[in-house]
């Protein structure tokens, strides 16, 4: 019976560290059916769900902390289940683009908080603008709107709520390739 782990490993941001921790996934007769990597800051961070068997993924839980502890990275284990989705869910994406100010990601968690929207994932960058330099804020998230909400009112709202926060908003379907 397949078992399944999250792993979050943060350290120093250095070449090979990807390949040595999947070295070990791989090792100990995991796989790795979702992941998330990025740079951030200094720092490198790594956020992935594994599965194998019960044996599988004991051997994971210690090969990965003796490897945490050897390389100075902070890992983080979790077992979990797999992640349950009712039928009556419509998937959406959301693109801002705004001038970078506090308080973003925590205004537009709560605007779908506060219609209980769930929110499947969420990506943020900062980065200067082409020619003038102003920092700029981008976030992308995935949504998952219950079908009973009625999506115009949603979107009319949404688009609102961005305006008198000056944020620029795109909210689509999610298209299946």
């Amino acid at each position: 019976m397949q078992q399944l782990m999250v792993i979050s490993a943060v350290g120093g941001d250095r070449a090979g560290v990807v390949h040595e921790l999947t070295k070990v996934i791989l090792d100990c007769g995991g796989s790795i059916k979702e992941s998330r990597m990025a740079g951030l800051g200094s720092e490198f961070a790594m956020l992935l769900l594994v599965s194998g068997n019960w044996h599988t993924v004991s051997r994971m839980e210690q090969a990965l902390a003796k490897f945490g502890e050897a390389n100075d990275l902070t890992v983080q284990l979790k077992r979990t289940e797999p992640r349950k989705f009712s039928k009556e869910l419509l998937p959406y994406a959301i693109d801002v683009v705004c001038l970078d100010q506090p308080g973003i990601v925590h205004n537009l968690a709560g605007f779908f908080a506060d219609r209980s929207i769930d929110i499947g994932e969420v990506t943020t960058r900062s980065y200067p603008a082409a020619h003038t330099g102003t920092a700029m804020f981008s976030v992308q998230m995935f949504i998952n709107i219950p079908a009973g909400i009625h999506i115009s009112a949603l979107r009319e709202e949404f688009m609102e709520f961005c305006d008198r926060l000056n944020l620029d908003a795109i909210m689509e379907p999610v298209k299946n390739a």
